[in-house]
């Protein structure tokens, strides 16, 4: 699908010709990141903030504002504070997290008052499209599945096993794997929104239709040499599972600069993290996780750079995606990028290296090309020394041993109290007695140790097990 509406031809194209040469001339010479025209980076288009405000581009239905659809339930007054992109507009958008952006519409069809929005600006990267499947040939000629647990990421990872490029999915329940689409129509994006049977937020095609993707979406690690690409936190657009470790090299020989923009990021935990290291010296340049999330555009100067991701064993998320191009040469930035970089650079910047490490070498046969790069992994690159001081080590050994010593003295002091004296049959032996030969006795009672912390202490076994009857 082409992400530039192109009028239609008529007799002033010869005299714009030149114009539009004009155009494709400077626009082979802008920055690369200039070349995204996409304005989605989720399967789904919730992340979508652009002015499309009809359903289609050319003959739709015109959208109502979103502060004048009070008789609906999404609306400002419900959300005032522009959760969804809901605001004084009539822009489509996916405040539902539905299979695509949408709006109200005022002319009831079938007692519909909304509708999707067919946007060819928001198509995430790795969606190559919604094809047509008339059966012959086949869309996608390779292996294929059915399954009731359908999702974008399902079918993704079952092509990708199997060594295939692309991905296709159809009527929610069908998956596709095959390398080309051999020359089949294309079809409107709103003809691919049957939702996947596993997750009702994902499309998966629609009756005689396919959605395909690259499968290269959402894998764990790869190498990346060409100038710009968009890469995908592992499993996505699903949530990424547990006890993930991944790495990523981007490496593009002769520039000097690496530009990340991460499009979207969604991590809650903090013991997940995302990190940026300078592939060449293995040093941390910046780290991000649920409470430190990215800010804005940054750069890193090096033409090698490590993506690293991990997971713990708890609080699963949707993940992130991030856009990155290189620079031949430093362009000045923006001072909103210049206050970001500063600030997410510079803290971490100094940190060393871990001291062990272990290579590793990565192929990469996506693409139709090989290439081995030579990468470092960290022994535990998320986790910064912390040093304790000298004096503070000191102070703890003392402390420690004083506190030994004045159990052990209480203890002894538990076991020279004398017991009361054993009465004997006549009172008058007893005085007869002779005091260095009281007999004494020890009489010791055990403790009763509970092993559940949250549980409280019962205060009628909170006597000492020494004290004697």
């Amino acid at each position: 699908m082409s992400c530039v509406s192109v009028p239609t031809m008529d007799r002033r194209w010869t005299a714009a010709a030149p114009l539009i040469l004009i155009l494709i001339l400077l626009l082979a010479n802008t920055p690369i990141a200039a070349r995204f025209h996409t304005e989605c980076y989720t399967a789904n288009g919730e992340d979508y903030r652009g002015h499309q405000n009809q359903t289609f581009l050319h003959g739709g239905k015109q959208c109502l504002f979103w502060n004048e659809t009070f008789q609906h339930p999404y609306n400002t007054l419900k959300y005032p504070n522009g959760e969804g992109g809901l605001g004084q507009h009539n822009y489509c958008r996916n405040p539902d997290g539905d299979v695509r952006p949408w709006c109200y519409i005022a002319d009831h069809e079938d007692g519909t008052y909304w509708k999707y929005c067919d946007i060819p600006t928001c198509q995430m990267p790795g969606n190559l499209g919604c094809f047509k499947d008339t059966g012959d040939p086949p869309t996608l000629t390779g292996s294929s599945e059915t399954s009731n647990k359908l999702t974008i990421q399902n079918c993704i990872s079952f092509c990708r096993k199997q060594r295939y490029k692309l991905a296709g999915m159809e009527s929610g329940y069908a998956c596709f794997c095959g390398n080309d689409l051999d020359d089949h129509d294309e079809a409107p994006s709103t003809e691919c929104n049957h939702v996947c049977f596993g997750d009702h937020t994902q499309p998966c095609g629609g009756d005689g239709r396919v959605i395909v993707f690259d499968t290269r979406v959402g894998a764990c690690g790869g190498n990346y040499t060409s100038p710009s690409a968009v890469i995908y936190s592992p499993d996505f657009p699903d949530n990424y599972g547990t006890g993930r470790v991944c790495y990523w090299t981007i490496q593009v020989p002769g520039v000097s600069v690496v530009q990340f923009n991460f499009t979207f990021f969604d991590i809650v935990d903090q013991a997940d993290m995302v990190e940026l290291l300078d592939g060449h010296t293995n040093q941390v340049v910046a780290r991000f996780d649920g409470r430190n999330p990215p800010r804005g555009v940054m750069n890193v100067s090096t033409d090698f750079v490590i993506l690293y991701f991990y997971s713990d064993r708890t609080n699963q998320a949707q993940g992130f995606a991030v856009l990155y191009h290189a620079l031949k040469g430093t362009e000045p930035r923006t001072g909103e990028e210049e206050e970001g970089y500063k600030e997410m650079v510079e803290p971490v910047s100094t940190m060393e290296p871990a001291p062990e490490s272990i290579t590793g070498k990565a192929n990469d046969t996506l693409g139709g090309q090989s290439s081995q790069i030579l990468y470092v992994i960290t022994s535990s690159p998320g986790k910064p020394d912390h040093n304790m001081p000298v004096w503070t080590i000191y102070a703890l050994a003392a402390l420690l041993t004083l506190t030994v010593i004045a159990m052990i003295a209480k203890l002894l002091l538990h076991i020279t109290v004398k017991s009361p004296t054993i009465p004997s049959i006549s009172g008058s032996e007893a005085c007869s007695q002779n005091p260095a030969s009281e007999p004494w006795i020890i009489f010791y009672r055990p403790s009763t140790i509970s092993f559940f912390k949250k549980k409280l202490k019962n205060h009628h076994g909170d006597l000492s097990p020494l004290v004697g009857n």
